[in-house]
């Protein structure tokens, strides 16, 4: 029987080279060239440093143009609360890996309200999506993309 996994992954690979192209922007931009304004990379996560908070989202939205270069989708990013201090600003950033429960109730719940033939098992952190036929789950996938999760889904392993 076809049958493919919905998951939500973040390219590392691709991160890291996100992370490397910030760097080098955040060194030859004019308006951060000289200040304390950094990107790191960290377990779990990037940690943003900079002189003030207005600086910080400047970091930030680099980031983000440059993870969205690489194919890394900006929902997958989860900023937590900015530090900041007399001399710096500082925020963790991490990305979300796979799919928690709550999130995957939602994916099943939409599929059986579509009342399309297939079958949907919650595995760790995905979800497998089983059919007959290939195009109930190709109409799955579709409406799995028109709908907007708080995470983004990729679809692998399919199987015919």
């Amino acid at each position: 029987m076809p049958s493919f996994d919905t998951v939500s992954e973040v390219d590392l690979h691709e991160v890291s080279n996100a992370v490397d192209q910030a760097r080098r922007e955040i060194s030859n931009r004019f308006d951060l060239k000289g200040t304390g304004a950094s990107v790191e990379e960290e377990e779990g996560g990037i940690l943003l440093k900079a002189d003030n908070e207005f600086q910080l989202n400047q970091v930030m939205d680099v980031l983000r143009s440059k993870m969205a270069k690489r194919g890394v989708d900006a929902d997958a990013l989860e900023p937590g609360e900015i530090e900041s201090n007399v001399s710096e600003a500082r925020q963790s950033v991490k990305w979300v890996q796979g799919i928690d429960t709550a999130t995957a109730k939602q994916v099943v719940k939409l599929i059986k309200q579509s009342k399309s033939k297939v079958q949907t098992a919650i595995q760790g952190e995905k979800v497998r999506v089983t059919g007959k036929k290939r195009d109930d789950l190709q109409a799955v996938m579709s409406l799995l993309r028109e709908e907007k999760f708080p995470i983004p889904l990729q679809f692998n392993n399919f199987r015919d």
